[in-house]
């Protein structure tokens, strides 16, 4: 059964898009995700001085960036005055590209953009750098120092799978879990975020048009799906791609709810 609560609104920000506590959701065996611990993104290159402000008022603990090196040096996040919270990233690549940026190499239309994204999601869960980071992510969020930030390029397909694996582990319901994940879609600005990605890839990586634009930028149940069957059959399920390759055992597991889950 689902989550019908009202889900906590995204953050009204100037520059950082797809900014929401991901917190708020049922759990199996009673109890809820904490809101205000919880938070998702994407990067914080372009920042104005309100949406630093609103990141120093999270005093925050963890940031986790997924990207990889070359990511982090084209954008550079921003960070507010007095900003302590460690930042845990992988050294070297977690993608060729952002993931939309990559699918959109050999994209020539809408249907081969759906497809390339499909094909993405579901060789995520082999990507070692990845791998690195989302096992550090684990690790970060069950030693319960205080509220974290995990956020990508565009803050919707690492950060979406990233999102999708912790509430498997706390136990939020699959339909919920994929809830989250369509939010991206309503973001605040999404129109404004489209038209940016437009103007950045318009020309360039195949992206050719408006629909394909759409399809590249925005998220998709087939992505997400495609990951979690990935991870089903490469390693029997969820749970035990935790376990073997995440490091999220019974132990981390139980660590993760003490800290993340009321009631």
């Amino acid at each position: 059964m689902t989550d019908t609560a009202i889900r906590v609104p995204f953050f009204a920000t100037d520059a950082i898009h797809n900014f929401r506590d991901y917190g708020g959701y049922a759990v199996s065996g009673g109890g809820r995700v904490r809101s205000g611990l919880l938070f998702r993104s994407g990067h914080h290159a372009e920042a104005s001085e309100r949406d630093l402000a609103l990141v120093s008022d999270l005093a925050l603990a963890h940031v986790i960036d997924l990207r990889g090196d070359n990511e982090r040096a084209r954008h550079t996040c921003q960070r507010p005055e007095g900003f302590s919270a460690q930042v845990h990233y992988f050294e070297g690549e977690t993608a060729g590209l952002a993931p939309h940026l990559e699918a959109a190499e050999g994209s020539v239309d809408a249907a081969g953009a759906h497809a390339a994204m499909v094909a993405l999601y579901g060789a995520l869960p082999d990507r070692a750098g990845l791998n690195w980071i989302l096992k550090r992510y684990f690790e970060a969020l069950s030693a319960g120092d205080g509220a974290s930030l995990v956020h990508c390029a565009a803050g919707k397909d690492r950060t979406g799978i990233a999102v999708d694996l912790l509430h498997h582990a706390l136990g939020v319901h699959p339909d919920d879990a994929l809830e989250d994940y369509l939010l991206t879609n309503h973001s605040p600005r999404n129109e404004e975020r489209i038209a940016h990605g437009m103007a950045l890839m318009g020309g360039k990586h195949g992206a050719r048009d408006e629909a394909t634009m759409r399809v590249l930028m925005g998220v998709d149940a087939a992505y997400l799906e495609a990951a979690r069957a990935s991870v089903k059959e490469r390693f029997g399920s969820t749970d035990a791609y935790l376990e073997q390759v995440l490091g999220v055992d019974a132990a981390k597991r139980e660590a993760l709810k003490d800290q993340l889950v009321d009631g």
